[in-house]
């Protein structure tokens, strides 16, 4: 059975910084090596743990992979709005759970000119998710909890939320240079799924 929906984006937020250098780096293309080696001896996300480093950089990378080079530069050398907004095309690209999330209850919710999220709503998400997907059932409530927990952090991040407490939506438009990058690449889904919001 193929798995409509996965966890890993518990691993992170989009880690912007993190995000940055590894963008830059994997503009080398490095071997499993030369990665490796990054990571754990030379430490370049400056984390305290080897394993800590992995487990973000193989987040991280995941997504990234879901561009191409030219989106790398651009979220490697760009200012902070455009990189922003190309780090949450990547983790939209990458989870299903989080393109779903925004289509399902943050565009929901502004549809209704209701513009604050509660946490009934990603309790509802949840069983909404559990239908088309029963491994969904199989989380435990602590992976529930960690999952909000980040997305929220991605939406506080990309300024989709005011911040993770109040949970009030605040909408943001795409910068110019992104959708032309999207519209080049025919993105015209994940186009309508942004400006929607």
């Amino acid at each position: 059975m193929i798995m409509y929906y996965k966890a890993e984006i518990s691993a992170g937020s989009l880690m912007p910084l993190e995000s940055r250098r590894l963008a830059t780096f994997l503009l080398t293309f490095p071997d499993e090596k030369t990665w490796r080696h990054a990571l754990v001896e030379e430490n370049i996300l400056q984390k305290r743990t080897p394993s800590t480093a992995l487990r973000q950089a193989k987040l991280i990378r995941d997504r990234l992979n879901t561009v191409d080079a030219t989106a790398l530069e651009m979220i490697a050398n760009r200012e902070q709005e455009v990189s922003i907004q190309l780090l949450f095309v990547a983790a939209l690209k990458h989870s299903q759970l989080l393109a779903d999330f925004i289509a399902d209850v943050y565009i929901q919710r502004q549809r209704q000119m209701d513009l604050t999220i509660q946490t009934s709503d990603w309790e509802n998400f949840l069983i909404d998710c559990t239908n088309r997907d029963a491994c969904v059932a199989e989380w435990s409530q602590s992976t529930h909890a960690k999952l909000f927990e980040v997305i929220r952090r991605i939406l506080v991040e990309t300024k989709y939320l005011e911040n993770s407490r109040t949970m009030k939506i605040t909408p943001q438009s795409l910068h110019p240079d992104v959708k032309r990058y999207l519209v080049s690449h025919e993105e015209y889904d994940l186009i309508r799924l942004l400006e929607r919001t």
